[in-house]
């Protein structure tokens, strides 16, 4: 395996990574920043405020798009494994 082979896959590593987990990252980013606003405007300084809708969104996000993120991985890593006779 060339250098150039180690790299494109590593790359395709990356991005199928960032893929897979850019809906949860946003998600609870996005759930996190109207909670932060909301006890910004409220003055409420509760901690599990901040805490549980981010737990529950990942939660219900996880449920939803857990099969299509195995899928999306395990997709990869079969092109991996069928790459392998090929390489020397």
């Amino acid at each position: 395996m060339g250098t150039d082979q180690a790299v494109y896959l590593l790359s395709q590593m990356v991005w199928n990574a960032l893929i897979v987990a850019a809906p949860i990252l946003l998600a609870t980013l996005f759930v996190g920043l109207l909670i932060s606003i909301f006890q910004v405007t409220t003055q409420l300084q509760e901690i599990t405020l901040s805490y549980v809708p981010k737990i529950l969104v990942t939660a219900f996000l996880l449920i939803g798009l857990g099969p299509w993120m195995i899928g999306r991985i395990g997709s990869f890593a079969t092109s991996l494994y069928q790459i392998i006779p090929g390489l020397s």
